[in-house]
C-alpha cells in the first residue's frame, strides 16, 4: 500500500473526483441481472464500501459521479459486437432507461450535487461519454474508481482515465468481480501497474485529513 503521505498528496479534495461504476439496482441490487456478481458485491463488503466512500466524499466536498449503464427498449445504439453484449440482451433483467434497474442502488446515497452520467453503449463510462469533459471542467487530477465489475468496466475506467492523463486511485475493497479471486488477481497483476491501490479506510482517512504542506 502507498505511504499515507503519498496518498494524501493525490487526494486533494479540490482536484479529486470519485466515480462509482455501474452501482445500479439492476447490477448489484437484490433482483440483479447477474446474481453472482450482485452477491459478490454485497457479501464481500464492496458495495458497502462504495457507500462509505460516497459519504466520505460528500463530507469532504469531493465531487461524486455515478456512472450508469442502460439501454433503450428498442436496443438502438447498443453494441452487439461482443458476446457480453449479446448475452446481456437475453438476460431476464434489462437495464432499461427510466426503470428501477438503472437507479443507483442502496446503500449508496445520491446527493443533489452529484452528477449521474448514463451511457447506451460500450464497456467504459469514460469512452464516448460526458465524463472526460466533466472531469476537466471540474479541475480533476485524481479519479477514485469504485464499483463493478473488476472483470470489465472497472479496468476499462482505470485505463481510460490514465490514457487521458488522470491519476487513478483504486480502493481494492470497493470493487468486485467474479469469481472472487479474479478481483484480487486483477488488482495485483494489472491495476496496480497503472493505478494507486489503497483501501477504503485509507482513502477516507486522507479525505478527512487533507495534506497540509508548509509555505
Amino acid at each position: 500500500m502507498p505511504p499515507s503521505e503519498e496518498l494524501s498528496a493525490l487526494l486533494d479534495p479540490g482536484s479529486t473526483v470519485l466515480i462509482t461504476v455501474e452501482c445500479q439496482q439492476g447490477v448489484v441490487g437484490p433482483d440483479a441481472a447477474l446474481p453472482q456478481l450482485a452477491s459478490e458485491a454485497r457479501e464481500s463488503g464492496a458495495l458497502a464500501n462504495v457507500a462509505r466512500l460516497v459519504g466520505g466524499a460528500h463530507a469532504a466536498g469531493v465531487q461524486v459521479i455515478h456512472a450508469v449503464a442502460e439501454r433503450r427498449p428498442d436496443g438502438r445504439g447498443a453494441n452487439r459486437n461482443a458476446r457480453l453484449f449479446r448475452a446481456a440482451g437475453r438476460l431476464p433483467v434489462q437495464q432499461l432507461t427510466g426503470t428501477p434497474a438503472v437507479r443507483v442502488a442502496p446503500p449508496i446515497e445520491v446527493a443533489e450535487h452529484d452528477l449521474v452520467v448514463r451511457r447506451l453503449h460500450g464497456l467504459s463510462p469514460v469512452q464516448g461519454t460526458d465524463v472526460d469533459a466533466l472531469l476537466r471542467n471540474l479541475g480533476c487530477r485524481t479519479l477514485v474508481v469504485a464499483g463493478v465489475s473488476a472483470n470489465v468496466a472497472v479496468p476499462n475506467t482505470v485505463f481510460d482515465a490514465v490514457n487521458r492523463g488522470y491519476t487513478a486511485v483504486v480502493p481494492s475493497d470497493a470493487i468486485a468481480g467474479v469469481p472472487a479471486d479474479y478481483t484480487d488477481a486483477m488488482i495485483r497483476h494489472t491495476l496496480a501497474l497503472v493505478a494507486t491501490v489503497a483501501t477504503t479506510d485509507e482513502v477516507l482517512t486522507c479525505l478527512r485529513t487533507p495534506d497540509v504542506r508548509p509555505d
